[in-house]
């Protein structure tokens, strides 16, 4: 047996993992403890629906064990809270919901992959949060850096904690390497200059989901904020994870999928606190969303 065998371990389907030890956990005991943390962040990748009914089943759970608990989505920026309410108000039908929030605009992707979970929130009463920005503030940050942008076109953010070593690598990592850059050209390494621009959009992301999770629980009768939130920003305690602790929020759980038969302990070491084997998932959704046609598109205020 080679040494790289020896880090390979199984993952039987519908089980959870412990990515450091490589033991199999047993989810009654793990949620258990996840329901009291202040955050726990499920990752996704946008377009697989299986990793969506993976989320709403463990919402499921979380909800029975800790009836306080938000949830709180990347899909839609800070300015549509309102809108969010109002759908757990029962104020509109699905339709207006998706033109109200603007989700063909916003996001764009499938609404069928997201809107159990939506249905889910509505019917239990658990309040929706807005985790997002201004898609534009994050292309000027980029760009011009945070210190150019006047503090009342912040969208209530405060600076991002700088960006580790071990950040910028695992980000150019998965950008494969030149394909990020700036006006100078592409970067050909996690500390060329070049790739500084890319950074500091990704961390605007991270430190808007970090901030609008840290608000929401300052300021709501809330005890426990799921967040579903692109894996990227999750993996191996950098990104929203590393921005919540510069925020003071350090009690959090990070849960993501996988549809792997095996894990390479190597690989996953620190990537999560633990890791779901999901069914094998169906082919990704992976063209946009249509948007409704003025004909077929609800009148504002229709109730369901």
């Amino acid at each position: 047996m080679t040494n790289s065998e020896v880090h390979v371990v199984p993952h039987p389907r519908g089980t959870w993992l412990d990515p450091e030890s490589g033991q199999l956990t047993d989810q009654r005991q793990l949620l258990q403890k996840a329901a009291f943390r202040r955050a726990v962040l499920l990752g996704e990748t946008h377009d697989v629906a299986e990793i969506h009914r993976w989320q709403l089943h463990v919402l499921a759970f979380l909800h029975m064990l800790n009836a306080g608990l938000a949830v709180g989505f990347e899909m839609f920026p800070r300015r549509l809270q309102p809108v969010l309410d109002a759908w757990v108000d029962g104020e509109m039908d699905t339709e207006t919901f998706l033109v109200r929030s603007e989700w063909y605009d916003v996001w764009g992707f499938d609404p069928a992959l997201y809107l159990p979970i939506f249905h889910f929130c509505r019917q239990q009463k658990v309040p929706m949060l807005a985790l997002n920005c201004y898609r534009p503030l994050v292309t000027r940050v980029g760009k011009e850096g945070w210190e150019a942008i006047p503090e009342d076109e912040r969208d209530g953010l405060t600076p991002s904690a700088p960006a580790t070593a071990a950040y910028r690598q695992h980000l150019f990592n998965l950008v494969g390497g030149g394909r990020a850059g700036g006006p100078n050209g592409m970067a050909q390494s996690a500390d060329d200059p070049a790739f500084d621009r890319f950074v500091r959009a990704q961390q605007t992301w991270d430190r808007a989901f970090a901030c609008n999770i840290a608000r929401a629980l300052a300021e709501r009768p809330i005890a426990l904020v799921v967040g579903i939130i692109g894996r990227g920003h999750l993996e191996y305690g950098h990104g929203t994870p590393y921005q919540l602790r510069d925020l003071d929020i350090s009690d959090v759980s990070v849960l993501l999928p996988s549809e792997a038969d095996t894990q390479d302990l190597g690989a996953v070491a620190g990537i999560a606190d633990a890791i779901f084997r999901l069914d094998r998932p169906e082919p990704p959704n992976s063209w946009r969303a249509k948007r409704p046609t003025p004909a077929t598109a609800p009148a504002e205020g229709s109730r369901s």
